[in-house]
């Protein structure tokens, strides 16, 4: 079989990748063309991203492309979730996107409930509540008179956002828009009532799109700008984490998986929306997956402790390796609830983190080893606890952990998982979220017919590392202890 490229636009809050997939007919190999910043703007009271440029990222990506004469089959982008920009009748951008982070949406929720009670926004939507989802953060701009929003033609989430301006086709893709907290994943499209609580009529968003439909293809301007030709761009999972999802090589359903990263994010995929009581008082969401799949999941405050309190380190290694490999040397046995609201923004992480100990009795960490224990076991009896939750809801036993993204090179993390949790931690794909964008669009080519030849290909491209349980039964010992202290 001659080999085909895609082109994998990966884009984070905090920075941007574009990747070159190659498929040889049995796995995929990546290779980073270009990198780039992705920070945050504060302008005027708020923060914004800068679209304009990222745009102009993928440009110089898909230039670096054409000049090493790569013959690039489709292009697909992913991004974080529900962030959105505005456009005008005439095609326009209308000012930069708000960031998820800016502090407008503080109190936005209780606001909204005032026009739609809570529990009937989950029972429309089956999506978790945070301020920053994009129900509230169009209802804070409509209540503050924003004028973009007034003016708006369109309102496309930030991967339909650039498909828009790459081939000038509006879409909602279908796995972004879920983040939103506006699709019904019951009717496959965003909930009427939802929309006309927050007054704004469905025709300014785009059709409703599934992963692995091409979006379209780029304009003359890309072309001349680029030396490209019409490449189709595709619609692959636009929200990154569908796309890491879509790459988790699971060969049978009774699995769990877990993104770990900044974020932990830790689930399931569902043949179906799970809209329950429970899952409603856990705050659990439904998230769009690929080939009509749900990716029902809990956040976690994930490697973020470490990120935070790494900078304040002294005397520390500079490599999270031989930061991580402290871990040996420290025999620290004090535990934290990682998703405590101390943690979500402290002035200093590791002030925060000693004084959750001391009020919790327990001895405060003194070393960057003590530190990097406490996070890596309490993250793992998080993960455990969720877990447990997950699986009274999923309807299934679940039977083997696969964990995806960068945390999956933190080998004590995943040996705590493994040991907590008593079950296999399979660690793969790193490039989790490039290599699903890279398989939808094999998919959208006709080269990988099924999720499950997806999965095969995935496999196939990476190396897998197991780790199994060690000492499970004195795990469970201080998974009660981490109740107590939680």
């Amino acid at each position: 079989m001659t080999c085909s490229n895609y082109f994998a636009v990966d884009l984070g809050a905090t920075s941007g990748r574009t990747i070159l997939a190659t498929f040889d007919g049995q796995k995929i190999n990546m290779r980073e063309l270009t990198r780039f910043p992705n920070p945050m703007i504060p302008m005027g009271g708020h923060l914004y991203w800068d679209l304009p440029f990222l745009y102009n990222e993928v440009l110089n990506g898909l230039k670096k492309a054409s000049a090493e004469g790569i013959a690039i089959d489709s292009i697909g982008i992913d991004t974080w979730g529900c962030d959105f920009a505005f456009f005008g009748a005439d095609g326009q951008i209308l000012g930069p996107p708000h960031c998820y982070r800016d502090p407008h949406t503080a109190g936005a929720q209780e606001k909204f409930f005032e026009k739609m009670p809570a529990k009937e926004v989950y029972e429309r939507t089956g999506i978790q509540f945070m301020d920053f989802n994009s129900l509230f953060q169009l209802d804070t701009l409509k209540r503050n008179g924003c004028s973009s929003l007034e003016a708006a033609d369109k309102i496309l989430f930030i991967p339909d956002a650039l498909i828009y301006m790459l081939t000038g086709t509006a879409i909602c893709e279908y796995t972004i828009a879920s983040t939103s907290q506006m699709l019904n994943p019951m009717t496959g499209d965003l909930d009427l009532g939802i929309l006309e609580a927050l007054g704004l009529p469905r025709e300014k968003f785009g059709k409703m799109t599934l992963p692995g439909t091409v979006a379209g293809r780029l304009t003359e301007q890309v072309q001349e700008a680029t030396g490209m030709g019409a490449v189709p761009v595709v619609a692959v999972a636009g929200h990154d984490t569908g796309s890491a999802v879509a790459a988790v090589p699971a060969e049978d359903p009774e699995y769990a998986y877990l993104s770990c990263g900044t974020w932990s994010l830790l689930g399931i995929e569902s043949s179906e929306a799970i809209i329950t009581e429970d899952s409603f008082k856990e705050n659990f969401t439904n998230e769009g997956g690929i080939e009509g799949t749900t990716r029902f999941l809990k956040n976690i405050c994930g490697l973020w402790l470490l990120e935070q309190s790494r900078k304040e380190f002294k005397d520390a290694p500079a490599s999270v390796g031989e930061l991580v490999a402290l871990c040996e040397e420290s025999s620290y046995e004090g535990l934290i609830n990682p998703d405590a609201p101390c943690f979500a923004a402290p002035a200093s992480m590791t002030a925060s983190i000693k004084e959750y100990c001391i009020s919790t009795g327990q001895a405060a960490p003194e070393t960057p080893g003590d530190f990097c224990r406490c996070i890596f076991r309490s993250l793992a009896f998080r993960y455990r606890q969720v877990m447990e939750r997950l699986g009274g809801m999923c309807g299934f036993p679940i039977k083997k952990l696969h964990v995806i993204g960068g945390g999956s090179q933190n080998r004590f993390l995943m040996q705590y998982a493994a040991n907590a949790l008593n079950m296999p931690v399979v660690c793969g794909p790193v490039e989790g979220t490039a290599l699903g964008n890279a398989l939808m669009q094999l998919k959208a080519s006709g080269r990988a017919d099924s999720l499950k030849r997806m999965r095969e290909i995935s496999a196939a491209s990476v190396n897998l590392v197991t780790y199994l349980p060690v000492n499970a039964d004195d795990w469970d010992d201080e998974y009660r202890r981490f109740l107590i202290n939680r």
